[in-house]
């Protein structure tokens, strides 16, 4: 096959050849474009059904050469997210990536971007709430940023904290300890990130230090909800991955601002902005929170970089180009509608 024909790259191949480092360093210089003017986003959009949601992100790098989209159905029995690169100039097909792993990454690198420039520069006390898929990957951006010395951990089942903890502090040799309540985990923490999926607050001003910072990457949808308006009150910087979307999927932004054209969101800053202005937390400030949604932006900025380091050093699958084909306009003989 020419070297023109799409890749189809595995999961496998994904976490050999991108870590987290790789992943913070392809979201700023996405980032940065985005604030540029040179990366465009689609809004997210999603449908739900019994307890399971169908949901598509996309965004175009057109002086990359790249448009794309992720979508996946994450259901009770699993996912299979899958990020479909295409040709910004032609349309014609460049990769279909398997993107479980590469989701967690992009929501993490993420948290991390938010963490390195809004936590206090000696954090080292930090608790994770939230022990599903998306934990590890968390607890790797937030070492990767800052010092940490204590990490506590907690989850609905004790049985899986317990698990957490002792998988982190084997992989990353830190003390670990799982936390009997949301309210003892972040007791005195100066990092707090949340991934869960609640459905009410969890939580609450009362329970946070001064001059901790926040992630919030579990409610991504308006039926789930994990910080509560006063967390939000104390907050001297409110940052999202889109304002738009924030607007549309945030519960907690939506109740705690209004409508979209209340005043109260000329407060709420993106990410990109955030990067380009190189900004950080001030020393008089209070909580700051991070609160994430996921956008097409994360997700291809991680993507290309995977398509072009497999496209240099010949990992991933080659296969034909999609055949186009005429439909048929007329019935066999005999058939009937």
């Amino acid at each position: 096959m020419s070297v023109s024909s799409p890749l189809w790259i595995s999961e496998a191949a994904v976490v050999a050849n991108m870590d987290i480092g790789d992943a913070i360093t392809a979201l700023k210089k996405a980032l940065l474009a985005e604030a540029r003017g040179e990366a465009k986003n689609m809004m997210k959009t999603h449908v739900a059904w019994d307890s399971s949601t169908l949901h598509a992100i996309g965004a175009v790098f057109p002086n990359e050469g790249f448009a794309g989209t992720k979508t996946w159905a994450h259901t009770p029995g699993g996912a299979t997210p899958l990020l479909i690169l295409l040709d910004s100039e032609s349309g014609s097909l460049m990769a279909i990536i398997e993107a479980f792993a590469l989701g967690q990454l992009r929501t993490a690198s993420a948290s991390g971007v938010a963490t390195n420039l809004l936590a206090v520069k000696d954090a080292d006390d930090f608790a994770m709430i939230g022990t599903g898929k998306q934990a590890m990957t968390q607890v790797a951006a937030v070492l990767a940023v800052r010092s940490i010395k204590r990490l506590r951990v907690f989850g609905r089942n004790a049985e899986r904290s317990e698990q957490l903890a002792a998988r982190v502090n084997q992989e990353f040799e830190i003390e670990t300890i799982a936390a009997r309540s949301v309210g003892e985990a972040v007791a005195g923490a100066s990092i707090i990130t949340v991934a869960t999926r609640a459905t009410e607050p969890i939580l609450t001003a009362g329970m946070i230090a001064k001059g901790a910072h926040i992630n919030a990457i579990g409610a991504i949808v308006p039926s789930r909800a994990e910080i509560a308006g006063d967390v939000l009150e104390r907050c001297s910087h409110i940052v999202v991955d889109s304002v738009p979307q924030a607007q549309k999927l945030s519960r907690e932004l939506m109740d705690f601002f209004g409508a979209a054209d209340q005043e109260g969101w000329e407060q709420v800053r993106s990410l990109a902005d955030l990067v380009a202005a190189g900004e950080s937390r001030g020393a008089s400030d209070d909580l700051t929170v991070f609160k994430s949604l996921g956008m097409g932006i994360s997700d291809l900025a991680l993507g290309i970089e995977l398509y072009r380091k497999a496209r240099a050093e010949g990992v991933g699958r080659e296969f034909a180009h999609p055949e186009k084909a005429a439909p048929r306009l007329r019935r066999d003989v005999g058939q009937t509608v």
